[in-house]
């Protein structure tokens, strides 16, 4: 099945392709391409604002850093679903290279994973996985209401806080 974009509560239409690493880049439209050949079409002189960039789990996301102004998105790969570094990737583009265009999860996006991975910085999600399309299309966009880890965001109480009182605000113990 291909995948479907989700964004900000609903599925919405993707005018980005995605390309693999041998496909020609076409004269026109939008594309996502790998890391090493967009760093390539950059350095010879080739950066378009059309152009995007998918991040692999082993790819350093550092390389970016000089291009992050010109790009309005950033796909993070999820080979599989066990393989947590692209929350890592997520993370160093928002927080460390502030970058502040789309960061897009594409691959093995599981509904459980959703809310984690806005945590950390997505705000755009490819699934592929098809029981997670049916509950999203049925409403059942999930939140976790007791976060464990303190994270960066502003609207929680800071890390070194009891683990009770990280909580966002209005969630209730059980």
């Amino acid at each position: 099945m291909a995948a479907r974009l989700y964004r900000a509560g609903g599925f919405v239409a993707d005018d980005w392709l995605l390309l693999g690493d041998e496909d020609a880049v076409p004269e026109t439209g939008r594309l996502i391409l790998p890391l090493a050949r967009f760093l390539e079409l950059a350095g010879a002189g080739r950066s378009e604002p059309r152009f995007a960039v998918l991040v692999k789990a082993h790819e350093d996301p550092q390389l970016l850093a000089p291009h992050l102004a010109g790009l309005t998105l950033v796909a993070v790969a999820f080979e599989k679903f066990s393989d947590g570094r692209g929350y890592s990737t997520a993370r160093l583009l928002r927080q460390r290279l502030g970058f502040t265009g789309e960061v897009r999860a594409v691959g093995d996006v599981l509904l459980d994973q959703i809310p984690l991975m806005r945590r950390v910085g997505f705000d755009g999600f490819a699934v592929s996985n098809e029981p997670t399309i049916r509950a999203l299309e049925a409403g059942h966009d999930v939140d976790v209401p007791l976060y464990l880890q303190p994270s960066e965001r502003s609207d929680e109480v800071p890390a070194g806080a009891r683990y009770w009182a990280r909580r966002p605000s209005g969630a209730q113990l059980s």
